[in-house]
């Protein structure tokens, strides 16, 4: 098991982080925004690109589990910390660090739309859209993931290997 071949590396990243901080600045100018960052992938990602906005901003942090495979019952999303700002008329900005289904972003923006923002967009690292089972708009994304198993920046495996400051791909063999 172990790392293998480079994905994306630290410049690209920051780089691609620039572009988007850039269409976001733009987008909410002259707006105060709350950040909403879905522990704990992406940490990492909701760092970098906060420090490159201009504008006022609060920063806020969700946590979401899901319940351990059972043979009887199926899998259920929960969240396991909520926010502590309320979002009622304020503009939101979702960021996470990875959209595959969109089962789990469906339940998250659900849950965010009952404090009645003034708006919400979504920002991701990376979109597996080859994955998506909902229709999800996703208003800015950095890259859109290849088919393999990927670790660093922010991503895991069993917890190892988020402080990667590039993303990999990972050999389980």
């Amino acid at each position: 098991m172990g790392i293998g071949k480079i994905v994306f590396t630290d410049e690209q990243i920051q780089s691609r982080i620039a572009e988007i901080a850039e269409e976001i600045n733009r987008d909410y100018q002259g707006r105060e925004l709350v950040i909403v960052s879905v522990l704990k992938g992406s940490l990492y990602f909701v760092a970098d690109l906060t420090r490159r906005l201009t504008m006022p901003l609060a920063v806020d942090f969700l946590s979401i589990g899901v319940s351990p495979r059972s043979s009887n019952k199926p899998r259920v999303v929960r969240i396991k910390k909520d926010l502590d700002l309320d979002l009622g008329e304020r503009h939101v900005l979702l960021v996470e660090d990875l959209i595959g289904t969109g089962l789990t972003l469906a339940y998250v923006c659900q849950r965010l739309e009952m404090d009645k923002p003034a708006s919400l967009k979504i920002c991701t690292l990376l979109d597996k859209s080859n994955d998506r089972l909902l229709p999800i708009k996703i208003d800015y994304r950095c890259f859109v993931m290849p088919d393999r198993f990927l670790v660093g920046y922010g991503l895991d495996y069993n917890e190892q290997y988020r402080n990667l400051p590039y993303i990999a791909e990972f050999r389980q063999k």
